[in-house]
């Protein structure tokens, strides 16, 4: 077995980011050389200007597009969030977290349509506070955009420079 091919389609066919200790024990390989294995990966990703990286989310390891190719994702696949959805995440993200009647307000009545719809997704967590919910972004919601980032600040600092 190549034990190098073996992390890569790891990688490569999880649905999301994964633990060293998960790629270790499915793979038969040690923790210290499925890490060794990973920043090898990430290292010639990065030196041959791949389309694809891979990244380090929290102690995770994700495969994923970069940045500057998601504009071609568009002309292949569907878009799985509207542009409204979107809008509505957008501002979940970063003024997190925040009351639903507080996004109400400012989004009006379309959230009570997107909520339910992105916490489905997983992108968005829900916390019932006394006759509404307290709203912020998941793991998932780092995982699906490529965030890199585990904290409120360093996600709206994301935000910021997407924009």
């Amino acid at each position: 077995m190549n034990a190098k091919g073996a992390v890569e389609a790891a990688l490569f066919s999880a649905s999301g980011p994964l633990r060293v200790k998960d790629i270790a024990e499915r793979t038969g390989l040690e923790e210290e050389k499925v890490k060794t294995l990973l920043e090898r990966l990430a290292d010639e990703y990065e030196r041959r200007s791949s389309a694809i990286k891979v990244s380090k989310i929290g102690s995770d390891y994700v495969m994923m597009l970069r940045d500057e190719y998601m504009g071609y994702t568009d002309k292949f696949t569907t878009a799985e969030l509207t542009p409204g959805m979107m809008k509505t995440l957008s501002a979940i993200a970063y003024n997190q977290p925040i009351l639903q009647s507080e996004l109400f307000k400012t989004l009006g009545s379309r959230v009570y349509d997107d909520v339910p719809v992105l916490v489905e997704k997983g992108l968005v967590g829900a916390r019932k506070v006394g006759q509404t919910k307290e709203l912020t972004t998941t793991k998932r919601f780092m995982e699906y955009f490529g965030v890199e980032a585990t904290n409120k600040k360093d996600i709206r600092r994301w935000m910021d420079e997407q924009a």
